[in-house]
């Protein structure tokens, strides 16, 4: 991935943590679904097509790639993107969460 990618995916995952932090300190953690809030990003961002999803895979290629459904390419490669990032997003958020509780 080159340096200006990197950087513009650094930009979107902390986009993304401030964001879901953020909604999580409003309404709690039982009122946001990281599936429906990561959707929400993807759309957002116009990340979930082809070309959004191999920028996030690419971005995020020493991630462990969970099970996902067969389907079509497009529906694969999306639906993938969004599982790697989503996991990625729930971990950088407890990270945020617990830097701001000061434990």
């Amino acid at each position: 991935m080159d340096l200006h990618e990197r950087q513009q995916f650094d930009f979107l995952l902390q986009v993304a943590v401030e964001r879901y932090v953020e909604r999580v300190e409003q309404m709690g953690p039982q009122m946001v679904k990281l599936e429906d809030f990561t959707n929400a990003i993807f759309a957002d961002f116009l990340l979930d097509n082809v070309d959004g999803a191999s920028f996030v895979l690419r971005a995020l290629s020493r991630q462990t790639m969970p099970a996902i459904p067969a389907g079509d390419v497009e529906d694969v490669l999306v639906g993938a993107a969004k599982a790697v990032f989503a996991d990625l997003l729930r971990r950088k958020v407890a990270e945020s969460l617990e830097q701001r509780s000061g434990v």
